[in-house]
């Protein structure tokens, strides 16, 4: 099921820009503020009760850790930088930080690959333990809560703000 879809169903998603930023600081970059370090924890704990399991996403913490200082930096920039001109209706320079946040939102998708690989596409041992299944129920929901952020801003925020090519 699509959350995005669901999310549309029971919440209509703005499109004005001061609208649409307002929903993506509240429900994307809040939630993935709280939920990030969360998931790090959990990440941590499975490793280190089961790092013998045959199907352990040992090295799931570090990338994890690492997403979570990319994310929460790119978020920063967002919020100090992008957000503000935007809301005060553009600005001539405003394709720049706009084409670094695409960049970025790429090197999120990456990551996201990284942690489907690690996880084998969050699939559970039969035996895992209720901490195991609350981590990977989380990083399926943090993926999808990231893909559909990613989405508003690349396909809904973003292209309010081009600027038409002299031709």
């Amino acid at each position: 099921m699509n959350t995005l879809a669901t999310q549309a169903a029971i919440t209509p998603i703005p499109h004005t820009p001061a609208a649409l930023i307002d929903h993506i600081l509240t429900n994307f970059h809040e939630v993935h503020r709280r939920e990030l370090p969360e998931l790090v924890q959990l990440a941590r704990k499975v490793a280190a009760r089961h790092g013998d399991h045959p199907l352990s996403p040992g090295r799931l913490a570090p990338i994890l850790e690492s997403l979570q200082a990319e994310l929460l930096d790119h978020m920063r920039k967002e919020e100090d930088v992008l957000f503000p001109m935007m809301r005060m209706g553009g600005h001539p320079m405003i394709g720049h930080p706009i084409a670094r946040m695409r960049i970025e939102h790429d090197d999120h998708h990456t990551r996201l690959e990284q942690l489907r690989l690690i996880t084998q596409g969050y699939r559970l041992p039969e035996d895992a333990c209720p901490t195991w299944r609350a981590l990977y129920a989380g990083l399926n929901k943090f993926t999808t809560d990231l893909m559909n952020h990613v989405h508003l801003e690349n396909n809904l925020l973003f292209p309010q703000f081009a600027r038409p090519q002299a031709g």
